[in-house]
């Protein structure tokens, strides 16, 4: 009897379905849910403003493109050139020069020995008294600063005019000496030249703040030197500076016109341009006049400087001077025409194409230029054809 109650319990009932494996009692732990990391698809890391270049195909001018690599493999000399002729008696530690990365132009974690031997020409190391390893200029380098000296004497009064023009520039006719010192050799202005300013008390006079700031204020004002680089071309070549920038006038579709009447629609909005010697910072910031205002500073600023170019870091340092904002970028890359962008969307350089050839040269080379690129022939040379 037992043995009949047991079979009656287990006797399958057919108007329930049942299920041989319980869920509670089945573990599906052991599968793969997920995709294996070597099976995914790589995603395309978005390219940061470091690294991702201002220009592309078919956008891209080349021999600018060369000439940023050019600062760049020249970097430890220049740097080194300008450091090292600040020193007494131009020689420095080489232990001392391994800590100074950053005021040397090499790479932080780096021998500096390894980029001094890539210049025998230039600089030479020698064991002094004191057993010590010393960095120094080799004889022939210091012939090359003589003659350097030479062009920087001679060129003097060219560049006390480029100074006058930044201040008449200027929202008050004034800059701090700081500014003017930290991008000299943008302009090729002499390192000694907080000094060579008390020769020119008729056009210069030097304040100081209550913080200690020395700002360099313009003392009077020359109507000879507020004429634009533009404004000059366009006595020369009007029809070239007709084109040199572009504010277009939005219109419908409706219009249907042809190119020749766009670009003299576009030509009411372009002209008359807004000279940069005139008082920028009494413009609505925002308004069309006050941007003409603005492409016309950072174009004349470009034209003072020796290789008609500068980097991003160069104009902002005026920013304030020059009422420029924060859009400086934007509004460059829209006057294609007149200048080109070169390196990387966060460390920018702003050509003026009207101050090269076709074949990547400056039309009118300074002689502080010419020098330069002088030195770096010589600074590529190996001792003993090495």
């Amino acid at each position: 009897m037992a043995l009949l109650r047991l079979l009656s319990k287990t006797t399958l009932n057919p108007s329930k379905p049942h299920h041989i494996f319980s869920a509670a009692s089945f573990s599906t732990s052991f599968l793969i849910t997920k995709t294996p990391k070597k099976f995914r698809k790589k995603r395309k890391k978005k390219e940061s403003p470091r690294t991702k270049l201002v220009q592309t195909q078919p956008n891209l001018i080349p021999h600018f493109e060369n000439i940023l690599h050019r600062d760049s493999h020249y970097r430890f000399l220049t740097r080194t050139k300008e450091y090292l002729s600040k020193q007494p008696q131009q020689v420095l530690r080489l232990d001392d020069a391994g800590k100074l990365y950053q005021q040397l132009g090499f790479p932080r974690g780096r021998k500096v020995l390894k980029y001094i031997l890539r210049h025998p020409q230039i600089f030479h190391i020698y064991r002094h008294a004191d057993n010590k390893m010393w960095l120094g200029f080799t004889d022939f380098m210091d012939g090359l600063l003589r003659t350097e000296q030479d062009i920087v004497d001679e060129l003097e009064p060219q560049r006390i005019d480029v100074v006058r023009k930044l201040l008449m520039m200027s929202v008050n006719k004034s800059i701090p000496l700081s500014k003017i010192y930290h991008n000299r050799l943008l302009f090729g202005i002499p390192e000694d030249f907080r000094d060579r300013i008390a020769k020119y008390p008729d056009y210069f006079k030097v304040t100081v703040e209550d913080d200690g700031k020395r700002i360099l204020e313009l003392v009077n004002w020359d109507s000879s030197l507020a004429v634009s680089a533009l404004e000059k071309e366009f006595l020369a070549d009007e029809d070239k500076v007709k084109k040199a920038f572009r504010f277009p006038i939005k219109h419908g579709r409706k219009l249907d016109l042809e190119l020749d009447d766009y670009r003299n629609l576009n030509l009411l909005n372009t002209l008359p341009l807004v000279s940069p010697y005139s008082d920028g910072s009494k413009l609505d910031l925002w308004t069309l006049e006050a941007e003409k205002y603005r492409v016309g500073i950072v174009h004349e600023f470009l034209s003072l400087t020796l290789e008609k170019r500068a980097y991003i870091h160069n104009i902002v340092d005026f920013k304030e001077e020059f009422s420029l904002t924060k859009h400086t970028y934007q509004m460059l890359l829209k006057q294609p025409q007149t200048f080109y962008l070169a390196g990387t969307q966060m460390n920018w350089c702003v050509f003026l194409k009207d101050g090269y050839g076709e074949d990547g040269e400056l039309i009118d080379k300074d002689p502080q230029v010419a020098f330069n690129e002088k030195l770096y022939e010589y600074a590529d040379v190996q001792v003993n054809g090495d």
